[in-house]
């Protein structure tokens, strides 16, 4: 081998070795390397069940606050109902017969002058005209007064059928009330058409109870009256004086 072949030689191994050494590292591709840790893994399913818990509590919770607040507006609904309208009509209609009442009213003071003048002791200087006056009027307050407690009677007796259409229509209305306010709404007017129904009864007393009075007291005056003309007949000078009577007529 001659000098200038050895040269070649060398210079083709030193070119040939640089490329072995870098072919091994760029032919080697770059993989990932995964790691499966048990216990992590456990951890994470574990705070995701947690956390799907609280978010179950928070909608349930929800739930129970809309539950809570319909409730509360059904408790706090008004009756949509009132039978206010008809119960101070029947009262109205009933004031309006008390006040209709006759002669004598429902008043002290009418009372206390009518018994002072017409009821009281009957009069020595009256004349017999004033007293048979007197007796008439007494007669007539009786009438008055026992037709006014027939006409109150009446009325109260009107109302029986509108009473009974709103206590079936508040009852009904009780039963289907949504909340405690409608329901105690409902309860209060049936106490409220209870009340007028009292107030009814109590008319019909007051009415029956002065006709009684009236009649009453008539009887007691009449007895004195009475008194008083005998007291008269008997009186020598002015009372019954006889004469001669002639019953037929003769002819001559």
């Amino acid at each position: 081998m001659t000098l200038r072949r050895l040269r070649a030689a060398r210079l083709a191994a030193a070119l040939l070795v640089p490329s072995v050494v870098l072919t091994p590292m760029l032919a080697t591709p770059a993989h990932a390397i995964i790691v499966y840790d048990p216990t992590n893994y456990a951890q994470n399913v574990l705070q995701a069940a947690r956390a799907l818990q609280q978010i179950n509590n928070q909608i349930t919770s929800l739930q129970n606050e809309a539950t809570m607040l319909t409730n509360q507006a059904r408790n706090l609904a008004s009756l949509p109902y009132s039978s206010l309208q008809q119960l101070q009509q029947s009262v109205q209609r009933t004031q309006q017969l008390l006040s209709e009442a006759q002669r004598i009213a429902y008043n002290v003071q009418n009372i206390d002058q009518a018994f002072r003048t017409t009821y009281g002791n009957a009069s020595m200087s009256a004349s017999d005209q004033q007293l048979v006056a007197n007796a008439r009027e007494r007669w007539q307050n009786t009438v008055g007064g026992l037709q006014d407690a027939m006409r109150v009677q009446a009325g109260v007796v009107g109302n029986i059928d509108t009473n009974r259409s709103q206590m079936s229509a508040l009852v009904g209305q009780s039963q289907g009330a949504t909340g405690a306010l409608q329901a105690t709404q409902a309860g209060n007017q049936l106490l409220a058409l209870q009340a007028q129904q009292l107030a009814d009864l109590t008319a019909v007393v007051a009415a029956s109870g002065r006709a009684q009075a009236l009649a009453d007291a008539e009887r007691s005056a009449a007895a004195e009256q009475g008194r008083e003309q005998r007291r008269r007949f008997l009186t020598p000078g002015s009372g019954y004086q006889p004469g001669n009577a002639q019953m037929f007529r003769t002819g001559n």
